[in-house]
């Protein structure tokens, strides 16, 4: 049953800290696309892809003592900061999670900014369809974050990039 939740400590652990609710969602669901075993459901919102699996995990989490969330006061909204707590890293210790190269690949992710990290996994929930439509489908649905056809490309090498990282 914890499993799962061992995995996302793991993804914490390995990240070191992750400050953002929208990051830490990006970021699994990245990982996940290019294929680590992470299990949750994810569907098309504001943001890009969530998780209301992945949001019940964290606090479930957090109720347990294995993670450390703070809220944090950011000019007119709250910030997170997510960590792995002693306790965590100790159930962790114990509960061994086999996940080559997941490290190399978050720590990459957790260095580009949330912005960045919701247009790499808008671009991979529409795999499925051609770079051109994915693009249409970025300037409809993400209007308000204007990204450009420079930005999508960049997405489109980061992805290939992190792809590069677990062969």
């Amino acid at each position: 049953m914890l499993k799962d939740h061992a995995k996302l400590m793991q993804a914490i652990l390995v990240s070191g800290e992750i400050t953002g609710r929208k990051k830490l969602q990006k970021m699994i669901y990245i990982a996940k696309k290019i294929e680590f075993p992470f299990h949750e459901r994810f569907q098309f919102h504001f943001y890009g892809p969530y998780s209301e699996e992945l949001t019940t995990r964290v606090e479930e989490l957090c109720n347990m003592g294995f993670l450390n969330e703070v809220k944090e006061k950011k000019g007119g909204y709250f910030q997170y900061r997510y960590t792995l707590t002693e306790p965590g890293k100790e159930f962790l210790s114990l509960n061994e999670i086999e996940m080559p190269c997941l490290e190399n690949c978050l720590t990459d992710m957790n260095e580009q900014n949330a912005r960045f990290l919701e247009l790499v996994s808008t671009v991979l929930y529409f795999d499925n369809l051609s770079k051109e439509e994915v693009t249409d489908k970025v300037f409809t649905l993400k209007s308000s974050q204007r990204y450009t056809e420079t930005e999508i490309d960049e997405a489109y090498q980061y992805i290939e990039t992190l792809k590069a990282k677990i062969q």
